[in-house]
């Protein structure tokens, strides 16, 4: 018989890590284990407080509710759980680990056997200048040739002369550059600032507004400048017509999966195939899970053979991450599968 608890975990930052909305210190987390003539299977739900949809005071209650319904089974649940999505999420990864030979490779493939890397983007926290140039100079080093740049919490006009440092170093074919505004910008500003930041040669701007503006943000995307690629747009948007709707409504260049936010592996395929269908591109972003799902993310990912680099270097963020085979290398997401998993609660 199959049976699941479920236990919670506070993730430490190494650093505080600054956004738009705020200085991240910790980050709550929790983990589903399935149990089963002798196996265990793990998945991680990561509820990210302020953004994910679940963000409910019965969150752990339903937590509960689910270990205590587990043998209503996959497919069932993921239905009950449709407003839950890091619920959903953690579900089929501990359904797809406990189903597993080894607990943790979930998608077996030339990725978990060591052979291919994905490329991500360097990520570069907000904070004064000196922080934020310091950071772009280690990412610099590391071999990354794309950088991910948080804007919208200091100056605009520093955070431009911060982007043109680096333009003045590195043209677009040697460093990809894409911002993320976490919605900073005011919708009569936003036009006057996608247009100075398009004169830097950016490959693209993550939610230049607040969500929820679906006119205002149509109105930019068709006339903008910049590439826009919708992020925090997509939470809470259940429904194929109402996925369907805000796709063919706003018509972005881009949409960025955050699977814990988007309702798991089964919400990103179905967003992937609306944004294909319509000509648009794509890529995946962890939302600061712990290694156990990124591990998830990336494994997944390496099956879709997206080129675009990904977000998914956000494991080396926290001082009490599980050692795993999950490497940086060389702007690059690497899986070193001699190096074991070592995960204890």
């Amino acid at each position: 018989m199959k049976t699941a608890s479920y236990t919670k975990y506070t993730l430490d930052f190494k650093n505080p890590s600054g956004t738009s909305r705020g200085i991240l210190r910790t980050k709550e987390t929790w983990f589903i284990i399935l149990e089963e003539n002798g196996h265990k299977g793990y998945g991680e739900t990561g509820l990210f407080r302020g953004l994910s949809m679940d963000d409910v005071p019965h969150y752990e209650e339903t937590l509960q509710w689910v270990c205590k319904n587990i043998h209503l089974g996959l497919d069932e649940l993921l239905k009950k759980l449709i407003s839950f999505p890091s619920i959903q999420f953690g579900l089929e990864q501990a359904f797809l680990s406990l189903q597993s030979k080894e607990p943790f490779v979930l998608f077996p493939s030339s990725f978990t056997a060591s052979q291919t890397s994905i490329p991500i983007n360097g990520l570069i926290w907000m904070g004064d200048s000196s922080f934020m140039k310091s950071q772009i100079k280690e990412k610099l080093v590391q071999g990354f040739s794309c950088l991910k740049m948080k804007i919208g919490a200091i100056n605009f006009d520093a955070e431009i002369e911060i982007l043109k440092s680096i333009r003045k170093e590195f043209s677009s074919s040697e460093i990809e550059l894409r911002v993320d505004a976490n919605g900073a910008f005011a919708p009569k500003e936003a036009m006057g600032k996608l247009q100075i930041l398009s004169e830097l040669d950016l490959h693209s701007i993550e939610q230049p507004i607040k969500q929820g503006q679906v006119e205002e943000m149509a109105a930019l995307c068709a006339k903008t400048p910049l590439p826009i690629a919708l992020d925090e747009e997509l939470i809470g948007v259940f429904s194929s017509t109402e996925k369907n709707e805000l796709i063919e409504t706003i018509q972005p260049q881009y949409i960025i999966l955050k699977p814990s936010l988007v309702g798991g592996l089964a919400g990103s395929t179905a967003w992937i195939a609306l944004a294909e269908k319509n000509h648009i591109g794509w890529w995946i972003t962890s939302a600061l899970e712990s290694n156990i799902g990124l591990n998830a993310i990336a494994q997944f990912t390496a099956t879709l053979k997206n080129k675009n680099p990904q977000g998914l270097g956000t494991g080396g963020l926290f001082t009490n991450n599980f050692e795993c085979p999950l490497e940086v290398k060389k702007g690059t997401l690497h899986y070193n599968n001699t190096n074991n998993w070592k995960f204890k609660l």
